[in-house]
C-alpha cells in the first residue's frame, strides 16, 4: 500500500483539497485499495476543525468531497507515509528540518509532480482571498495530483 500525506500550514484549505482531489483521481482509476491518503498541517491552529467551507464548496462543484478534520503533522508521520507533500517552500522547509535523518519518506513539493509547473512552484494559500483563489487551488491540485498518480504508478508498478 502506498501512503501519501499532503501538508500545508493549518490543514483546512490546501492540504485537504489536495487530499480530496487525489482520493477522487485514485478512485476514478480504480486504485483506492492500493493507497492510504491523508493530510495534515505543520501548525495546530485549526486542529479538529473541518475543511474551510469555501474549499469544500469549490470542490463540491467539481464532484469532489473534502472530509476529515484538521490535525497537526506529527513526527511519527515521517515513518507512516511514503510521500509527504508540502504545498509551499515554507512548509517544505519546516518538514525537512523536522524529519529524522533516517526518514524513509519522500518529502517534496506537491507541484514538483506537475509537468507544467516551474521549479519550486507552490500551491498558494487561498484563505484570505475570494472564491477564485479556491478554484485556482483546485486547478493546481488536479494537475499535480494527476502527475503524482502517474509517478506512483510507474514507481510502484500499479
Amino acid at each position: 500500500m502506498v501512503s501519501v500525506c499532503f501538508v500545508c500550514l493549518g490543514n483546512i484549505c490546501r492540504s485537504p483539497t489536495a487530499e480530496g482531489v487525489f482520493r477522487h483521481i485514485v478512485r476514478r482509476a480504480g486504485l483506492e485499495h492500493a493507497f492510504f491518503i491523508d493530510s495534515a498541517g505543520t501548525a495546530a491552529y485549526h486542529a479538529g476543525e473541518p475543511p474551510d467551507v469555501r474549499a469544500s464548496a469549490a470542490a463540491k462543484r467539481r464532484g469532489i468531497e473534502l472530509s476529515g478534520r484538521a490535525r497537526r503533522f506529527e513526527d511519527v508521520d515521517f515513518e507512516r507515509f511514503d510521500y509527504v507533500l508540502a504545498m509551499d517552500l515554507e512548509n517544505l522547509r519546516s518538514l525537512q528540518r523536522r524529519a529524522p535523518k533516517r526518514a524513509r519518506c519522500r518529502i517534496a513539493l506537491l507541484r514538483s509532480f506537475d509537468p507544467s509547473a516551474e521549479p519550486n512552484a507552490a500551491v498558494p494559500d487561498p484563505y484570505y482571498g475570494g472564491d477564485e483563489g479556491f478554484e485556482h487551488v483546485l486547478d493546481l491540485c488536479l494537475s499535480a495530483c494527476e502527475g503524482l498518480l502517474a509517478h506512483i504508478r510507474r514507481e510502484h508498478g500499479l
